[in-house]
């Protein structure tokens, strides 16, 4: 089974740079992972998103809106049944929660520690460098298993 091209008018591209970066993305996206080896149940998920996206009617912003959140699903979809993930993918997600899981209570403790909770904003970039490094190793781990597109979502 092969996957659907992306098809949308040039004139609505040419409009707005923007929305023309964010078709050539996920093209380029369709292109890489119709060169991997994934399943005909995930090739028919896909192929119905593309086929919705392929059939609006939508310009201009709202357009980009739904460009940008099928391009969500679409790699969603893939990293969920394929394990299929785009560079720096793991490393995007665990900046986040280093911050927020490690970076606040590190700053917790040492603001109650030094008695002060002004050094509450010290955890924060060692919440960012622990994530940072967790991410990177999952994304080198995720490229040694051939698992990583060779692609960086923007």
């Amino acid at each position: 089974m092969e996957l659907l091209e992306l098809k949308l008018s040039d004139e609505i591209l040419r409009s707005n740079i923007k929305l023309n970066t964010t078709y050539l993305q996920l093209k380029e996206v369709l292109k890489l992972l119709s060169q991997k080896e994934i399943s005909d149940e995930l090739i028919a998920k896909l192929n119905h998103e593309i086929s919705q996206l392929n059939s609006t009617t939508l310009v201009g912003a709202p357009l980009l809106h739904v460009l940008k959140k099928k391009q969500s699903k679409l790699l969603q979809l893939v990293e969920k049944e394929a394990k299929l993930v785009p560079i720096n993918h793991y490393r995007n997600i665990w900046l986040a929660l280093g911050m927020s899981a490690f970076g606040i209570p590190l700053g917790m403790v040492f603001g109650f520690g030094l008695g002060n909770m002004a050094y509450l904003g010290i955890g924060l970039p060692i919440g960012l460098a622990i994530g940072m490094a967790v991410g990177s190793a999952m994304d080198k781990k995720a490229k040694e298993e051939a698992r990583q597109l060779d692609i960086e979502i923007k």
